[in-house]
């Protein structure tokens, strides 16, 4: 039987990490001390292994929960939506990297205006291979990883407060359709 901090340590957790755990009923132990400590048995460590291991795939404590309530279709459908959400983060980071190899091979040209406005920044996506719907992920995900760069880059490519608003304001919103204003 293990003590909380002696298994804690072992997957390089924090003893208030498994607490969490046994609070929301993901990871119980299996018995208590005299001096009234939780233990935890062999089958618990593995279990614990188990949750750490999706954790580092990227699921949810509630997906975790779901796929280990032992349903096989739960199982396949959870693991299928993160194996999606996974296809479209590098699809995502493919053409941030593309666009930044397009920018980087106009750049050793010396073609990069001496400023970049809108029209030239939006020039550039497009010659990147960006169409409306990747220049809208490439916003959300900035929008989402940096809210502050993103609004003080949208203002350095001379866009008014308001535009910007609005541009972030939209990256915020799965799926929209972006006014002609925007573009």
């Amino acid at each position: 039987m293990f003590k909380i901090t002696e298994l804690a340590r072992k997957f390089g957790l924090s003893r208030s990490t498994l607490l969490y755990y046994d609070r929301i009923g993901l990871l119980t132990p299996s018995g208590r001390s005299d001096a009234g400590y939780r233990l935890y048995s062999p089958n618990d460590r593995d279990l614990l292994a188990t949750i750490c291991s999706f954790r580092q795939a990227g699921l949810t404590i509630e997906d975790i929960r779901r796929v280990l309530s032992m349903e096989e279709d739960v199982n396949g459908a959870v693991l299928q939506q993160r194996m999606r959400e996974l296809g479209e983060e590098i699809s995502t980071l493919l053409t941030q990297q593309h666009l930044l190899g397009k920018m980087l091979q106009v750049q050793s040209l010396r073609e990069l205006p001496v400023t970049v406005d809108k029209q030239a920044w939006i020039g550039m996506l497009r010659a990147a291979g960006m169409d409306e719907a990747a220049m809208r992920r490439w916003h959300t995900e900035f929008e989402s990883r940096a809210p502050e760069a993103h609004h003080h880059f949208l203002l350095s490519l001379g866009i008014s407060e308001d535009e910007a608003l609005l541009i972030r304001k939209q990256s915020q919103i799965s799926d929209v359709c972006w006014s002609k204003e925007t573009k």
